[in-house]
């Protein structure tokens, strides 16, 4: 099967209204400039956004910023490179992201921009105080403009521009942005920054090209993070592209401290802070966050959009046709990713972490089968669980694979044998787990001792010890869009210890992709759903799963065209804070990689619906009868 990479179009059609495209044209990023090959450009530098910029005397920032063309490599030194438009403190280095602007709450802040392109007009944004509307300034070829305010409110935000004009339907300019930062007097300032960064420019009618980049350089260039068991990780995530990104961290939970946008930032209120490992992130918008760890090795934060993190993601990438796999994965399993990916290694210096090897282990066997299919794919791929001593047969395949449940805190050992043709892996999403048992091939683990890639006729044995009651998910974390989109991949579920799943009561709702286009749908593995049928006068637990290979839908319960209420109860496995668990209408927008839990006692028999659908179009629905 030939990968192909979504054009941008497709992706703004589906996830990006277009009062919020609007907005971005206003004031984000930068336009196409001609391709400038010139040997005398300078280098772009990564920055990490560790070291602000300016002079800062007293109460006062001076600063001195420059637009001009350099030469960006957002992969290896000696990769393809791009010759565009970035920013660069007079002086310095131009980077990507722009110079980091970081100061105390009430600082004034002096900051020149000089337009050193000699084409076009600059338009910049973010240079005033926050809370801010979407305002720019025009600074002609050769000319600069001073912009002199105070910060505003504390808070995450981003400084932008763009170059003469933009098509925005056919290319992305989103390199000229920068953080901006406001700490509150007596705040710690030892957080990261993790600044997303995008170009991107059609090839054809079906092949979009791009450079992807977290603090300016793609996976697997990108910076990697250290950290000890018991540290307190504080990260400000700011997504300065006009994409969606849902961002997961395996093998942890963060909190979420604040949310906002390059305009305007909102600190949530401490009983409202919720648990998440998958948290999307719209265009423009920023998030800050908390999270400990409590096991070492290594872990990924990355985007879920597997378009945004395979290896399509790459500058200059071009699919071959055939099995992707098979030409470039069983070679190196580290080349099935790419883009926004951020490696993180947990060190253990005063071996604080101990083994639970407490209570009696639960052995299961999980095949990873194919059968070839008609129509748009070659294969349909499913893992298969088995349920008596006899293995399912060869080509056995369940829709979306089936639901695995297991008990809190109870010892598990999945053996995954794989019986396809192919190499696989399977990452058990939003579970804590050990390294070793995460499920990237050549990266889970520690050291030398990394998880390998299950060959063919192989198996890999995974233990899983789950701490918390909720819904997770288990998927393939190896050549994703094939594999994915042919159904590799399912729900679990985690109950609390002695409880048994009641299936007249609780209902998994999984949704996925049938193919590498959106356009197919399916809730547990169809596109017509069988209806469901639930108890009248009892709680129903609904448990909603997104795993399609990208895009975000709004789920909807209605009893004919109009929504039901619902009350909110768990997000990614965690068990939502009290404060938020409030009834309200039965509607959630669930981006790729998210759970979602929610409790509806039905107010009437009859017929009800769920619907899965993005902006006016429904893409799938699933019929509900109460009884």
């Amino acid at each position: 099967m030939q990968i192909r990479v979504p054009s941008q179009p497709e992706w703004q059609a589906l996830t990006l209204p277009a009062s919020v495209r609007a907005l971005l044209v206003i004031g984000l990023m930068s336009s196409a400039m001609g391709a400038i090959h010139s040997n005398d450009l300078p280098l772009v530098q990564p920055n990490d956004n560790r070291t602000p910029a300016g002079s800062l005397s007293q109460d006062t920032l001076r600063l001195h910023l420059v637009v001009k063309m350099a030469r960006w490599y957002p992969e290896a030194a000696d990769g393809p490179f791009i010759d565009l438009p970035t920013f660069a403190e007079e002086g310095k280095s131009p980077s990507i992201p722009g110079p980091l602007i970081r100061v105390r709450e009430g600082t004034t802040i002096v900051v020149s921009v000089r337009n050193e392109l000699g084409d076009s007009t600059l338009w910049v944004s973010g240079l005033n105080s926050r809370p801010a509307k979407g305002d720019s300034t025009a600074i002609r070829p050769g000319e600069s403009h001073t912009f002199t305010f105070t910060t505003g409110a504390p808070g995450t935000y981003v400084y932008l521009a763009k170059a003469g004009s933009v098509d925005w339907d056919k290319r992305e300019r989103e390199q000229l942005s920068g953080a901006f930062v406001v700490d509150a007097p007596g705040a710690r300032t030892d957080d990261r920054i993790l600044m997303i960064n995008i170009w991107g420019e059609p090839v054809d009618s079906t092949t979009y090209d791009n450079a992807l980049a977290i603090n300016g350089k793609s996976w697997p260039n990108t910076e990697r993070i250290t950290a000890n068991i018991g540290d307190s990780l504080r990260w400000r995530v700011i997504n300065a592209s006009i994409r969606p990104h849902p961002m997961h961290l395996h093998g942890f939970y963060f909190r979420i401290d604040s949310r906002g946008s390059w305009l305007a930032d909102t600190a949530i209120a401490a009983n409202k802070q919720r648990l998440e490992v998958t948290e999307e992130m719209r265009p423009g918008s920023t998030m800050a966050v908390t999270w400990s760890p409590n096991r070492p090795g290594n872990w990924l934060f990355h985007c879920h959009f597997v378009f945004h993190v395979n290896e399509g993601a790459r500058l200059g990438f071009r699919a071959t046709p055939g099995d992707v796999h098979n030409n470039m994965h069983d070679a190196d399993p580290m080349q099935h990713m790419s883009g926004l990916v951020v490696g993180i290694t947990v060190s253990d210096t005063a071996h604080a972490f101990r083994r639970d090897a407490s209570g009696r282990v639960r052995k299961l066997r999980l095949y990873a089968d194919e059968r070839r299919a008609a129509g748009k794919l070659p294969y349909h791929m499913s893992y298969v669980l088995q349920r008596d001593r006899k293995p399912p047969a060869l080509d056995s395949i369940e829709p979306s694979g089936r639901m695995i449940v297991l008990t809190q805190h109870e010892p598990v050992q999945v053996t995954i044998v794989n019986r396809t043709h192919a190499s696989t892996s399977v990452h058990w999403h939003g579970i804590e787990l050990e390294s070793f048992s995460d499920g990237v091939a050549g990266w889970s683990g520690a050291m030398t001792n990394v998880a390998p890639m299950i060959a063919p006729r192989d198996s890999f044995v995974a233990h899983l010890t789950v701490p918390r009651a909720g819904t997770f998910i288990y998927h393939t974390h190896l050549n994703d869009v094939e594999q994915l989109t042919s159904g590799a991949y399912g729900p679990i579920v985690v109950l609390e210890r002695g409880k048994k799943f009641d299936a007249s009561t609780d209902h998994v709702f999984t949704l996925g992709w049938l193919g590498d286009a959106p356009s197919s749908l399916l809730i547990n593995g169809d596109s017509i759903p069988a209806p469901v049928t639930m108890r009248y006068g009892k709680p129903n637990r609904l448990r909603f799963v997104n795993i399609g290979a990208a895009g975000a839908f709004v789920f909807r319960l209605l009893k004919d065209t109009t929504a039901v209420t619902w009350r909110p109860v768990a997000k990614d496995g965690a068990d939502l804070p009290v404060a938020v668990q409030v009834e309200g209408p039965a509607r959630r927008r669930l981006s790729t990689g998210e759970t979602f839990d929610a409790e509806w006692l039905p107010p009437a028999k009859g017929l009800y619906s769920i619907t899965v659908s993005a902006g006016p179009k429904v893409f799938v629905t699933q019929k509900i009868e109460v009884r």
